[in-house]
């Protein structure tokens, strides 16, 4: 008799080249993050927050400038950072992932409704797992050479 084993694939990440990296990787970030904003949208959620008597919206050129910026500048310095040390790559992991979630308190601490704070935390958590496939991505492609 023969035990029968099922086991679940891993997830295979490919080994690419810099600047397949950085540039995949924001546009991931941004394609979900805008998704994320429709539904947001869509559920009633009003991406507006009034501050001393001004009103500030949060609108889809925000959501590509808030998810893209901070992504392509952390992951391009951590690019060229591992020209000289590719163990930045790791550490860039786990710090770029760090503040994409410890920066939802700043969402949290502004005057939204909930649909657009839930919607705008999300958009953060998008962010950590991007950011990690992507650099670990970049680190696979660097080892393979």
């Amino acid at each position: 008799m023969t035990i029968a084993q099922t086991s679940t694939p891993a997830l295979r990440i490919p080994a690419v080249g810099r600047p397949t990296a950085v540039v995949g990787s924001v546009v991931a970030a941004v394609a979900v993050n805008l998704i994320v904003w429709l539904l947001g949208e869509a559920a009633g959620g009003s991406f507006e927050v009034v501050d001393q008597g001004v009103t500030t919206s949060v609108g889809a050129g925000g959501v590509i400038v808030s998810s893209g910026l901070p992504l392509l500048v952390g992951m391009t310095a951590a690019a060229l950072v591992s020209y000289f040390w590719t163990g930045a790559l790791r550490v860039a992991q786990i710090v770029g992932a760090v503040l994409a979630i410890a920066t939802i308190g700043l969402t949290i601490a502004a005057p939204f409704d909930a649909v657009t704070t839930v919607a705008l935390s999300v958009m953060h958590v998008v962010l950590a797992p991007v950011l990690v496939v992507g650099l670990e991505a970049m680190r696979r492609g660097l080892s393979a050479h």
